[in-house]
């Protein structure tokens, strides 16, 4: 009788035991199904967020191209009116109202240079050494020398009283063919002001430049 208790209570713990290891091992499993989904989750999602990445660096690298590109064909440009018009400055701005009123401050001149003799009355724009920013203004008077031909010029602004001597290098009385810049051909009113504004605020020259650049590389198209 004892045995036979005995016995059962044994099976009985046997049965309870291999109920537990089952279950245990059925958690384990789980467990590592799940640690596999998860592994497997996060590498889809790391590879997903590398390929972002790498089209993002493609569209960052295509639109800083097309910048680049913007800037060279503006440059192409600016070379091709140099030889078109025979000026180094093909475009100007008027920045003084010395020639008013004819020319008002912020007005944009297109310049010419050809070989033709310089005459009384045409407006030329011309550098003065020692200084950095062109003038334009009026040629009043036009001397040709004898011995040499070259040709002397003076000039003087619509809206001054007195000729340009006070304004040339010192000791220089006229102007030569080498510094002057181009003859004035044609105008464009008040649309150099955004290059005032610029130049004696350089920060707002900045700020655009920066949107302008901001703009094309962000942008989708």
């Amino acid at each position: 009788m004892y045995y036979a208790k005995h016995f059962r209570w044994d099976s009985s713990y046997s049965a309870s035991s291999n109920l537990v290891y089952k279950l245990q091992r059925r958690r384990r499993r789980s467990k590592k199904l799940k640690h596999i989904g998860k592994r497997e989750n996060m590498g889809w999602i790391g590879d997903t967020v590398d390929s972002i990445k790498s089209i993002q660096i493609r569209q960052l690298l295509t639109q800083v191209v097309s910048l680049g590109m913007i800037v060279t064909s503006a440059l192409i440009i600016w070379k091709g009116l140099m030889c078109v018009t025979g000026s180094e400055s093909p475009v100007v701005v008027v920045l003084s109202g010395s020639m008013e009123p004819g020319f008002k401050r912020g007005d944009i001149l297109f310049l010419h240079m050809s070989k033709d003799p310089i005459r009384a009355g045409e407006i030329v724009v011309f550098n003065i050494d020692g200084r950095e920013i062109p003038i334009v203004h009026r040629v009043i008077k036009v001397h040709e020398r004898q011995d040499t031909g070259e040709v002397d010029v003076l000039t003087k602004g619509d809206n001054n009283y007195g000729d340009d001597r006070l304004l040339y290098a010192q000791g220089q009385q006229y102007l030569q063919r080498h510094h002057i810049m181009g003859r004035a051909v044609g105008f464009l009113p008040y649309v150099g002001w955004v290059t005032i504004v610029m130049t004696e605020k350089p920060i707002i020259k900045y700020i655009l430049i920066g949107a302008l650049g901001l703009l094309v590389i962000t942008s989708k198209d």
